[in-house]
């Protein structure tokens, strides 16, 4: 089981997903985690298995998209 999302002002990553991180789910397929880093002023994104990609944007743009991304807005490819 992963890691807890961290609280702010942790340094260390974190899974957003508390499920994800063990090596194959119910149905055998490999699991895929985003990573979570959040300071005072900035939060950090990567992906598990790549972790020298990392997105830098700030906490009031990642709300936004967590709020987007909770209502379904993302859902549908256009």
């Amino acid at each position: 089981m992963g890691s807890p999302a961290p609280a702010a002002g942790d340094r260390r990553w974190g899974q957003a997903d508390p499920e994800c991180g063990d090596d194959a789910g119910d149905d055998g397929a490999s699991s895929e985690c985003v990573e979570v880093r959040v300071g005072a002023d900035l939060v950090e994104l990567r992906e598990s298995d790549d972790g020298d990609v990392i997105l830098h944007t700030n906490p009031a743009a990642f709300a936004d998209l967590l709020s987007t991304i909770k209502t379904g807005k993302l859902d549908h490819p256009a």
